[in-house]
Parts: structure tokens; sequence; C-alpha cells
């Protein structure tokens, strides 16, 4: 069986709220899951105490029992130090300015400067 620590939703429409459970990976996302291990509250500010709770022991075990957390999750315990923190790749640059749309933005600089 094949676990993943993940968020199911559990708050009303226009007001999420997520548990972070351990569940099987086959389970429905809001559906049956093992433990209940936190909860990430996205309506609080960032700096909040309460946004992001989290249950380490228990988070410990199931990590060394073989449990793989979602990205989000990874990201949350990252910063808790629960585990290493995953790595981005770098985004496409395909949304950037052209070459000519940049050399008018630094002609622009350079008259603004002089």
């Amino acid at each position: 069986m094949s676990l993943k620590i993940r968020l199911a939703r559990a708050g009303a429409k226009k007001r999420p709220y997520y548990h972070i459970v351990v569940a099987d990976s086959r389970s429905p996302r809001d559906g049956r899951f093992i433990e209940k291990v936190g909860s990430y509250n996205p309506m609080l500010p960032a700096d909040h105490a309460d946004r992001i709770r989290l249950v380490d022991e228990r988070i410990k075990h199931w990590l060394s029992n073989g449990a793989l957390a979602t990205d989000r999750v990874a990201r949350f315990l990252g910063n808790a130090g629960l585990a290493p923190k995953p790595t981005y790749n770098e985004q496409p640059k395909q949304s950037a300015p052209k070459a000519k749309a940049q050399e008018r933005a630094k002609a622009a600089a350079a008259a603004v400067a002089a």
C-alpha cells in the first residue's frame, strides 16, 4: 500500500480549510484516510501561528514508514524542518519580453537616466 501525506479539503464554499492527512494513494482526496496529522488554513495571514499546524511526532513516524508527501505538503514539512525542502526547476522564459522589447526597455531606461 503506497501512502501519501496530502491535503483533504474540509472548508465551506469560498472558505478553504484543509486537513493534512495520511492516506492510501488510491483513496479520494476528501474520502477515506488513515490519520489526520495537521491542518492548513490559507485564509489566515502567512505569519499567523495557526495557519499551518503539524503533529511532528506522527509525521516523522509516517515518513519513516515510507509515506510520500505531495508538493504542497512537502513545502510545509521543509519549512518546519521535518523533511528536506523540495527543489523546484526554473520556470520557462517563454513569457519574458522578446529581444526587441528588451532593447526598447533599455533605451527608455537610458533616456530617463540621461
